[in-house]
This record gives C-alpha cells, structure tokens and sequence, in this order.
C-alpha cells in the first residue's frame, strides 16, 4: 500500500484582498499558487468556519491557481458574525462573481463538509462553470441529518459531549435545540449569546474527529471564531439553507458530465455516511472514496490522502466533458 499523502509544504498568497459583494458586505479573498495554472475554488465549511493557511496546502502550487474566500460574516470578512443578506443563493451569487473576477471559463470546485452542500448547489445551478468537483463530507442539510446531529442519534454516540450541548438549553426548550440556539444566538444578551456560541461550537468541535483532537477543540473553543460559526451555522440550518427538501440529490442528474471525487469517513458524526452513498449512487461520473477509520475532519490521515490524491488526479485539468456547454 501507497504511503498517505501529506499536506504541501507551506505557501504565501499572491494575492490578498476584499471584494464588495452587495448586501452591505465584503469578502475576504486569497490567492495562492501559479497564476493561470489550472484554476480552482476552495469552499470552507461551517457554514462560518472560515479559511485556514492549511487548506491552501491541499493543491499543487505549481500546477493550480486556487482562489480561497471567507463566505459571508466569517473570517477576515465584513460584517462580522452578520446574519442579513446572507443565504446558501447569495454565497452561489459570490463564487459567480469571484469567478468572473478571476476571469476564467469554469474551475474546480473543492468542498467539504458545508463547502460540500455549498459546491453541489452551485454545481447544480451552474454546471457549465464547474470543470470538476471534490466533495468531502457530504451534507445536503436534510431534516433528518439536522436532527441526527442537533436532536438524536450523535447525542447516542457522545452523551458527555451531549451533555455540555444541552446545558445552556432550559429542559423544556430541549425538544428542539437548534429554536432553542436560535434564540439565545440571535438575543440581546451578549453574555448568554457567547455562552450558546461556544456550546455550540465546542459540540461539533469534539465530535468531527474520531480520535479526541485537543488542539481543534482550543480553536473552536476561540470567542470570535465561535460568535461567526454558531450564529451562521444556526442560521442557516434553521432556515434549511433555503434548499427544497432532498433537493440536492433529487437534482444530481445535473451533474452528469462532471468528473470528480467524493470522500468520506466511515465514521463521519455529523454527517451521515448513507447521504455519501446516495450521491455516489446518482452521480456515476464521481469516484466514491469511504475511508475507513476516519471521522469527518479533513485533518484525518485517510481523508487527508484521499484529498490530495483527488486534487493531484485532475491538477492538469479534467478528461473532456460530454454535454455540457463551454
């Protein structure tokens, strides 16, 4: 067997900036790698996680030109923690205006977790923008994988971690812990909103790995970050990320004629391994990767390979495509 794949050496962008969106907000952007070389879009997770200098280590820098962004309300982007003009359909308006600025015909489109869900939409509604897709993570933000995870079923896996979730929630708010978040989230109580964010934040911190990670749990643990990812994360599950109901597998026949690769740990908590499985089943042009003894973080030895490898397969731009429009 192939020794796993690490991560890049380090990189420095060659480019920095923000970029006026509408809506009274501005993104923070990146650039890293060769400029005009295979050109690629890098969507975080959360929603409200934020970039990271290690997820520019997951391409080639000799052969891509990869633009990374902080979504809306999170990261170095403004307004911080901002809930207003801020949906799944104003992010898929960003990356269309991101690519125009990058000024390239289509690109590679890299998700996982929520930059999973966020990638399929925008594959979805612009096919003829996507030369390939590498999802990790799947999550297509379904009732029943909100409640897996925020009402029963992860809480079977980790009840002391459950505990800590629960304990800033009223027991008779407690049958529906995302309301419940809502409303401490978004409440006039700055201290009870803190308190609720990194609750918040700290629960998914600790159930993403399969093995305890100290050092993820410490920066989840962080205010500022945990402020932006609680409050957008709530947001948007607690409106659906205005998606119809099962509409992302529902639509995967628009992917048809896109390459690409799904990953995805056997022991994925927050995110069901069966909805990988049925992308898989309804997108045969995807290479399906379970890897086993993994959890859900990209940080995962296996997923971590798994990553690299994909982004390595298509790093000289995907075979050609059938049916689609240029």
């Amino acid at each position: 067997m192939n020794d796993l794949r690490a991560l890049y050496p380090e990189i420095t962008p060659y480019e920095t900036g923000m970029v006026e969106v509408g809506g009274g907000h501005s993104l923070a952007y990146e650039r890293v790698g060769t400029k005009g070389a295979t050109p690629a879009v890098f969507l975080h997770g959360g929603p409200g996680g934020g970039i990271s200098s290690g997820a520019r280590r997951f391409f080639d820098p000799a052969r891509y030109d990869v633009l990374l962004f902080d979504q809306r309300g999170c990261g170095g982007s403004t307004p911080h923690a901002s809930l207003e003009n801020n949906t799944t359909w104003d992010l898929v308006a960003d990356i269309e205006l991101l690519r125009r600025k990058v000024g390239v015909e289509n690109w590679l489109v890299f998700g996982g977790s929520w930059g999973s869900t966020l990638a399929l939409t925008y594959a979805q509604t612009h096919p003829e923008r996507v030369s390939a897709l590498i999802l990790r993570g799947i999550y297509t933000v379904t009732k029943a994988e909100i409640d897996w995870y925020y009402q029963f079923g992860v809480s079977e896996m980790f009840p002391d971690k459950w505990e800590k979730f629960q304990a800033p929630i009223p027991e008779d708010e407690r049958h529906d812990m995302v309301a419940a978040y809502r409303k401490r989230l978004t409440g006039a109580d700055p201290v009870a909103q803190l308190e609720a964010a990194k609750a918040w934040t700290i629960w998914e911190g600790e159930t993403i790995t399969l093995l305890p990670d100290p050092e993820l749990v410490a920066d989840f643990s962080d205010g500022h970050y945990a402020l932006a990812f609680a409050r957008l994360e709530n947001h948007y599950f607690t409106h659906g990320c205005w998606l119809e109901e099962g509409q992302l597998l529902r639509d995967a026949h628009r992917l048809a004629g896109i390459p690409g690769a799904i990953i995805h740990g056997r022991y994925d908590m927050p995110c069901p391994m069966a909805t990988a499985w049925k992308l898989a089943k309804a997108w045969p042009d995807a290479a399906f990767h379970l890897i086993e003894g993994a959890g859900h973080s990209s940080g995962e030895a296996g997923i971590r390979d798994a990553l690299i490898r994909a982004t390595d397969r298509f790093a000289d731009g995907p075979p050609a495509r059938a049916g689609l429009a240029k």
